[in-house]
């Protein structure tokens, strides 16, 4: 089995880099391959006060300011990427998406049909499924280049329908089901178009971030990790991907999930 530290070289692609699991995985990366280039896209510059004091100290990091609910932005974003890397003669290795919304501001997670919002279910689906599709199709003219990339999308398991015992959480858990959805048929389509390309999505578990922190108290303490083991887990499972792992729902032990 490859190493982590194989797989993280050339550059890497992380998105929602500002804070939480993406922030983790710019610094794990940049510590492990002193070699590595890695881009990090930020929405708001004011949530991005970590990854910028990064980026001040180390030169292999590239910011880009990305909302990925804007296809212009995704397109923008990736055109700049592939023109350095043409240049500079290296190539994406890994593309990570770590973005996702679960609460902000009066949106919140429904507890009963009685809090069914549609413009509310409209942002869950744009951020936590519509973008990564979007990001699949301007990502194709970059991943046709590479031998070997894994393009990983954190989903979460309440978007797993099989799993379902409890409902509710209607806009999260349909958006990430959407997800997982969109993600698999990009499997199937890259396998034609970017044969090197293993297109997976993971559940992180629940992590200590600012999303899932209203939600800790009934968490028990072992099942609540900190953003660096979350890193480490699912850094160790995706180093053991192959391309017949293309199209799969994996947990961060490296287990299989039901669609």
């Amino acid at each position: 089995m490859e190493s982590v530290t194989e797989l993280m070289v050339s550059a890497t692609l992380v998105l929602g880099a500002n804070r939480g699991i993406g922030l983790g995985f710019v610094k794990r990366i940049l510590a492990y391959d002193k070699e590595s280039w890695v881009y990090g896209t930020y929405r708001d510059r004011d949530s991005a006060a970590a990854l910028f004091s990064l980026a001040e100290h180390e030169p292999r990091l590239r910011l880009l300011a990305l909302d990925v609910t804007e296809e212009s932005q995704i397109e923008a974003c990736l055109l700049t990427i592939g023109q350095e890397l043409k240049e500079s003669g290296r190539s994406l290795t890994h593309v990570i998406n770590c973005v996702g919304m679960l609460h902000q501001d009066n949106l919140q997670p429904e507890k009963s049909l009685r809090q069914i919002d549609a413009a509310n279910l409209l942002t869950y689906f744009q951020v936590n499924s519509i973008a990564s599709i979007l990001l699949a199709k301007h990502l194709v003219p970059l991943l046709k280049q590479t031998d070997r990339t894994i393009f990983a999308t954190l989903s979460a398991k309440v978007g797993s329908i099989g799993d379902n015992q409890l409902g509710g959480w209607y806009g999260y858990r349909a958006s990430k089901a959407a997800l997982n959805m969109f993600m698999k048929s990009i499997a199937l389509e890259y396998r034609r178009t970017c044969k090197g390309a293993i297109v997976v999505v993971l559940h992180p578990g629940t992590t200590d971030t600012r999303l899932s922190q209203p939600f800790q108290r009934n968490v028990a303490p072992e099942k609540l990790f900190s953003v660096d083991r979350c890193v480490e887990q699912l850094s160790k499972v995706m180093a053991g991907l192959t391309l017949e792992d293309s199209g799969e729902f994996f947990s961060w032990d490296g287990t299989r999930l039901p669609w």
